[in-house]
């Protein structure tokens, strides 16, 4: 990891041009909602945690409206290693028991998501955090997983882990109006009360595309999408993307990233960015500036 960036070491005039640069997208950008999945890396560094927070505050105050979507995989795999138990994972989908739902709730609904709102609220933001439990807002069913390489109807049942069926927007909204920044862990309730762990690059998109977002942004811990060769594909379009999956380049815990960035590529969302959340400010880099850190995933 590179060390810290400081900006007193930036001269003022270059702090000025800087400045300018992020102007125009931030009138483009206006009153619009960003949504951000939060993960890898960026959860865990303390300074890229900062970073991360600073920034969703900035994007904020100058106007925009981040919805803050997280992960946090490896402290559900610290917890269940204490107990004995392994995650294991078909598809890029934790297979989740009835006791490792309990934990995973633990950690996304308490522990991540209170120390996500509270970072964000130290830096001067109003975060609140939710669950899809909350208000029952995101609604959700079990998912069965059609076993690879197997014939049609031949499911994987992988546990309580869900399929979104419906999300109800209107608690964004409100908590948009009062200028408040919803953290939301990827937890869904069934039609009885079940609970459901969902993907969070899913929540995150379907919630892009039910919101009507201008963006949708994917942290990762890669530059972006790779070609076969390890250099990075800085724009693609969807058929792109679906000729990757095919050939095989996009593979395991990537694909359902992938799926939900072009689900939300072509239900509404104008651009889907998945970056680089190693990278420092990675976030107002990609968005108020020229110069991106990952890859962009257009309509059309």
């Amino acid at each position: 990891m590179p060390a810290p960036f400081s900006a007193a070491a930036l001269s003022p005039a270059l702090k000025a041009e800087i400045l300018a640069e992020a102007l125009p997208y931030i009138r483009r950008f206006s009153d619009k909602t960003i949504v951000i999945k939060y993960g890898g890396n960026a959860m865990t560094d303390g300074h890229l945690k900062d970073c991360f927070a600073r920034d969703v505050v900035l994007l904020k105050l100058v106007g925009l409206n981040p919805v803050v979507v997280h992960g946090g995989g490896p402290q559900i795999e610290s917890l269940l290693s204490k107990v004995g138990k392994k995650g294991e994972f078909v598809q890029g989908m934790r297979v989740t028991d009835a006791e490792t739902m309990d934990m995973v709730e633990m950690v996304l609904g308490g522990q991540v998501n209170k120390e996500i709102v509270n970072l964000i609220n130290q830096h001067g933001g109003k975060a609140i955090g939710l669950t899809g439990k909350d208000a029952s807002f995101i609604r959700a069913k079990k998912l069965l997983i059609q076993k690879k390489d197997a014939p049609q109807g031949d499911l994987v049942d992988i546990g309580q882990v869900g399929e979104i069926t419906r999300i109800d927007p209107s608690p964004i909204a409100l908590l948009d109006q009062g200028d408040f920044i919803p953290v939301i862990a990827p937890i869904g309730v069934g039609e009885s009360g079940e609970t459901y762990n969902i993907n969070a690059d899913v929540v995150a998109g379907k919630l892009a595309e039910i919101l009507k977002a201008e963006k949708l942004v994917l942290l990762t811990n890669t530059p972006g999408v790779l070609d076969k060769a390890g250099k990075l594909l800085t724009g693609l379009t969807p058929r792109q993307i679906d000729d990757l999956v095919a050939d095989g380049t996009l593979s395991g815990g990537m694909l359902p990233k992938i799926a939900s960035a072009l689900d939300a590529a072509r239900n509404g969302v104008q651009s889907v960015h998945i970056i680089d959340g190693r990278v420092e400010h990675c976030l107002l880099l990609e968005i108020l500036t020229d110069h991106g850190v990952g890859t962009m995933i257009k309509s059309r």
